[in-house]
């Protein structure tokens, strides 16, 4: 797959394509205007001539003597650098023409046109000339007389002018790109400092350097948000590895009692002779502590498991009373045995999987009669509150637990009593429970007052996502 361009490289090719569109157009508006502003200029003096004589020849009454006329002809074309003047009858005799080029041509090339006021670019023996057409009716012609009259300008130096001022003028855009272009560069990668030293502190962070934070005041307004963002994930990764570093020194904690239980027994098997009774009740002890290791292992990987996917897979509609009663069933002999009474009251419809919440009920249960005294009582009330929520609440009358334990009893490996470790399961039996409620979108609690302990799960009623 193709690298993406960098942003530094793309901002400044957006600056040149802005300044290759906008420069050009500015130029060429400047252009334009240049030669609008010598065009009209040239039409103006074109047009005073033209009108001067006009009056000119409005108002002669010397009849036929011409050379008055062409004095003033004369006096009009002074203070008009290099103006021409010519004036043709109606069988195009010339009556003036004033030194210069010929433009008795002009005005052939331009009879056959319309009058207009407006002048045309004329080429003459390689110079360039602006000129203009007039029909003329003299007051001293016959009524159906009328002369016509064309006056030039040189632009040659107008078009010089022009030719220079373009040259310059797109040399001046091209370097404004290619200016602007790098002042888009330069803008960009010192806008992009602040990212830079971000990314230079990110790089420092290691697992054993996880108190690095970013300042979101130090960096400008947009980066605070990253930066922001940046810190709040340190700090759960920052507290995934401190789970993890804990959940490893519990594992190895924990695997250490039943490996060293083994390895003693083991040892002492080997250190004589023995009988087979005594090999097989050695054997029996041990395969105690390979069936607590097995345990622990697979609750370790269900944990594992759901902290990970959160999958509810199998989803189905169940009678959570069935389920109780079915754990009873199983339980009922435990209980008896240390005349704890059994019971549950009200019922609900749940839809989720069936067996992972038998499974946290089934904890529960056995943490609720593990714990309460002899001769005690261990109730399950099953609700539905508002038509959305599924309440279950397991209580057992017993020994209060301190409040200062109560958050805690739900991480791994975690015991209120630690002196009741042995045969108290894996540990992991409230942290299992945990997972399952959560993984089903709900939440679990627990209180422990006037010796009463209660579990409080609150679920929502219906199926759950099974994307997270």
């Amino acid at each position: 797959m193709r690298r993406p361009l960098s942003l530094a490289l793309r901002l400044t090719l957006l600056f040149a394509i802005a300044a290759s569109i906008v420069f050009p157009v500015f130029g060429w508006v400047i252009s334009q205007s240049a030669e609008r502003h010598f065009e009209a200029g040239d039409t103006n003096e074109l047009n005073i001539i033209a009108t001067a004589v006009e009056q000119a020849l409005a108002t002669d009454r010397a009849g036929d003597t011409l050379t008055p006329l062409q004095q003033r002809f004369d006096d009009i074309l002074v203070g008009h650098h290099h103006a021409s003047l010519a004036i043709i009858t109606g069988d195009t005799a010339a009556i003036y023409t004033s030194p210069g080029p010929d433009l008795t041509s002009f005005i052939a090339l331009d009879s056959n046109a319309r009058d207009s006021t407006q002048p045309r670019l004329w080429v003459h023996k390689g110079h360039s000339y602006r000129a203009l057409t007039r029909p003329i009716k003299p007051m001293t012609t016959p009524a159906n007389s009328t002369y016509r009259m064309a006056v030039a300008v040189p632009i040659d130096h107008h078009l010089q002018f022009l030719t220079t001022f373009r040259q310059t003028l797109w040399l001046m855009i091209a370097t404004g790109i290619v200016t602007m272009s790098l002042m888009g560069w330069l803008a960009v990668r010192q806008g992009h400092a602040p990212l830079r030293r971000m990314v230079t502190q990110i790089g420092r962070i290691s697992a054993n350097k996880l108190e690095t934070r970013l300042t979101p005041t130090a960096v400008p307004y947009e980066l605070a948000g990253l930066a922001t963002s940046v810190n709040e994930m340190l700090d759960r990764i920052t507290a995934a590895i401190h789970r993890l570093r804990d959940f490893n020194a519990d594992i190895a904690h924990e695997l250490r009692t039943p490996v060293s239980n083994l390895m003693t027994q083991s040892q002492v098997a080997l250190s004589r002779p023995r009988t087979a009774d005594q090999y097989r009740e050695i054997l029996g002890s041990n395969l105690e502590e390979y069936e607590r290791l097995a345990q622990m292992v697979n609750d370790m990987l269900f944990i594992a498991r759901t902290d990970n996917t959160l999958a509810i897979k199998n989803l189905s509609k169940f009678q959570l009373l069935d389920e109780v009663e079915a754990l009873f069933d199983y339980y009922s002999a435990w209980a008896e045995e240390r005349h704890i009474s059994l019971a549950v009251n009200g019922d609900a419809v749940f839809t989720g999987d069936r067996l992972m919440l038998k499974r946290a009920l089934n904890n529960l249960l056995s943490n609720a009669i593990r714990y309460s005294a002899d001769g005690g009582t261990v109730q399950i009330s099953l609700n539905l509150k508002g038509g959305e929520t599924v309440q279950i609440l397991v209580e057992n009358s017993g020994k209060e637990i301190p409040g200062e334990h109560l958050p805690k009893l739900f991480d791994r490996f975690y015991r209120a009593d630690p002196s009741r470790q042995q045969g108290a399961g894996t540990g992991l039996g409230l942290a299992i429970v945990q997972s399952i409620i959560k993984a089903h979108g709900g939440r679990i609690t627990v209180t422990s007052n006037h010796g009463i302990t209660r579990f409080q799960i609150n679920l929502p009623q219906g199926p759950v996502s099974t994307d997270h």
